[in-house]
């Protein structure tokens, strides 16, 4: 498993042209329905994890500029899934 700033990304793609592809980063989470009452605050919480623990901070060691970084965060309810950016 890969480490990445301050944690571990669920999935990261990594593109063949560093320069000229985006880089994808995507987090997992099951909504807690406690902490998060809506889905969206699901999604939020996985982008909000992405920016804390400087996921993105592999891909631009290796030269992929910021704005060529895509950031994903999946929320999940039962069988229901939310997907932000």
């Amino acid at each position: 498993m890969c480490r990445s700033g301050l944690g571990r990304y669920d999935i990261m793609l990594e593109p063949r042209e560093l320069k000229k592809e985006d880089g994808i980063i995507i987090e997992f989470k099951v909504q807690d329905t406690e902490e998060e009452p809506e889905l969206v605050d699901t999604v939020r919480a996985a982008l909000r994890q992405i920016e804390e623990k400087r996921y993105e901070s592999i891909l631009t060691e290796k030269g992929i500029p910021g704005n060529k970084i895509r950031k994903y965060g999946f929320a999940f309810r039962g069988k229901t899934v939310l997907i932000g950016r």
